[in-house]
């Protein structure tokens, strides 16, 4: 059985290159011409698929290739990739074609490409299908203070023991993890999702790959049911929501994403209600939000009206509410999913990042905050009558916010503009940033995430020649640092499956 995982399965195909240097790429919005098709499917198809869909290899489509600009393209192509089987074209390609090659795979297809039943069932992988695997561990760690860390540098994954702050295993993963892994009730299993669509499905215990699925062509997340059972996939294409057994992530329901007049969407997010026992999700394209529940391995959709188009979820305590960010970038919006009705309208100017939003206890009462993503500043909000009781100015656009229950600070970067080397600590009950870290001038400082006691944390120095830093949550003084990869998330076992306050969910 093929272990699709492997990190030289990210890399462009020399056929590909040496098709656009033999013939030459087409000018940018152009079709392909007969010859390099001709060329991509005798030699590139293989790997990339026939419709460059993806395979062993990544997919060369222009919503797959969204996060790699097409300069870092070009650079790829010339340079080659590190830990992959990508090699350097600089001496066997001029300038010229390397940048009409860059042009040529972010082009669109002439045609929609299709990813429905057939092609998922298709791509469904189960190295193990006997579950005969241990039931114990393979290692002796704290199983419910285990860290993951996504280092995107090289696309592995380090995992990490939340005691010690020692490495445990470290491992390839698909290209382009996204949306955060998301563990099973237990902690055993954790399951990844992929801009490729493909959901990973990793055994923590026996540090092993037991199912993989491409659920689409272009995916932005996956969540995992309360009780474990199912797992759903939310895609940009096609516009679908995706619903899988998590046992083994065999296909159970595929949902087309459309409207009463027929309208279709992109699907933005999605996420597990678990007092509700239902998904929710966001919609791209459409006005609305859905609820879905799962009964008799069915999937029923219940869909919410909303005033605007929301780009971003976040959800009270109880998930009798959802704060959605509308698209103007200036307000948000709070709905009751009882109901289904807009309570409230909250004024948060500069696209707040709310599905990197935490809550806490202030004052007797509970509230929330949010960066945002185009202004410097942290906005507070009181749950109660959702007024914003406090903006807290910081010293550029925000990305991510964590803190912990048992800890008074909670931390949030200025990922965006000039100061994105430096991180804000703020006291959670005078509501003042009372210290400004800077790990590594000149380097991104990002995604901080607690151990299951709120004791120490972890921190992102996001670089090629990055690191992981170790910080005492009460003194703010660092511990040590772990080299890694571009570490961007790092997700601790029982934060995530006890929704811990501090965190993302």
């Amino acid at each position: 059985m093929i272990q699709a995982i492997l990190p030289n399965r990210h890399t462009l195909t020399s056929s590909l290159l040496l098709a656009a240097s033999l013939l030459g790429a087409p000018a940018w919005g152009a079709a392909p011409s007969a010859q390099t098709e001709t060329l991509y499917q005798q030699e590139c198809a293989s790997c990339h698929g026939v419709n460059r869909l993806g395979g062993i290899g990544p997919a060369l489509l222009p919503e797959n290739l969204s996060r790699l600009r097409k300069s870092e393209a070009e650079s790829v192509i010339a340079s080659g990739r590190p830990a992959t089987q990508m090699p350097a074209f600089g001496d066997t390609l001029s300038q010229q074609s390397v940048t009409a090659l860059a042009n040529f795979i972010y082009q669109p297809p002439e045609t929609t490409p299709v990813w429905g039943k057939q092609e998922i069932l298709g791509s469904h992988l189960l190295p193990y299908p006997d579950g005969s695997l241990p039931e114990e561990p393979v290692y002796e760690a704290d199983l419910m203070n285990l860290f993951l860390v996504v280092e995107i540098g090289d696309h592995h994954v380090t995992l990490l023991d939340g005691d010690r702050m020692e490495p445990i295993h470290r491992f390839p993963s698909r290209y382009a993890l996204h949306g955060g892994p998301k563990y099973s009730p237990d902690g055993r299993y954790v399951y990844f999702g992929s801009r490729d669509g493909w959901i990973t499905k990793y055994d923590l215990y026996n540090l092993k790959v037991v199912a993989e699925v491409r659920a689409g062509i272009n995916m932005r997340n996956i969540a995992v049911s309360a009780d474990g059972n199912h797992v759903m996939a939310a895609n940009y294409l096609p516009h679908t929501l995706v619903l899988f057994d998590a046992s083994n992530l065999e296909l159970m329901n595929i949902i087309p994403v459309e409207n009463d007049a027929g309208d279709s969407s992109r699907v933005s997010a999605v996420y597990a209600a678990p007092p509700r026992d239902s998904f929710i999700a966001a919609l791209k394209d459409i006005p609305e939000a859905w609820e879905i529940t799962v009964q008799d391995d069915k999937a029923r959709v219940r869909r919410m009206q909303t005033d605007t188009w929301l780009d971003d979820f976040f959800f009270d305590p109880g998930y009798e509410h959802v704060i959605g960010a509308a698209r103007d970038g200036k307000h948000g919006y709070v709905i009751n999913l009882d109901t289904g009705d807009t309570v409230a309208e909250l004024p948060l100017p500069g696209m707040p990042h709310l599905g990197s939003g935490i809550t806490w206890e202030y004052q007797g009462k509970r509230v929330m905050a949010t960066p945002h993503f185009r202004t410097g500043a942290v906005s507070i909000i009181d749950m109660d009558n959702w007024d914003v009781i406090k903006t807290l100015e910081t010293e550029g656009p925000g990305f991510f916010m964590r803190s912990h229950e048992n800890s008074p600070y909670a931390w949030v970067d200025v990922f965006f503009g000039p100061n994105k080397d430096k991180v804000h600590v703020i006291d959670k009950q005078s509501l003042e940033i009372v210290k400004t870290l800077q790990p590594a001038p000149g380097k991104v400082a990002a995604h901080v995430e607690f151990d299951r006691y709120g004791e120490k944390l972890l921190l992102s120095v996001w670089d090629k020649d990055g690191a992981v830093i170790v910080y005492d949550a009460d003194t703010l003084e660092e511990e040590k640092r772990i080299p890694m990869n571009k570490p961007s998330g790092k997700y601790n076992v029982w934060n995530k499956i006890n929704y811990e306050e501090g965190t993302s969910h």
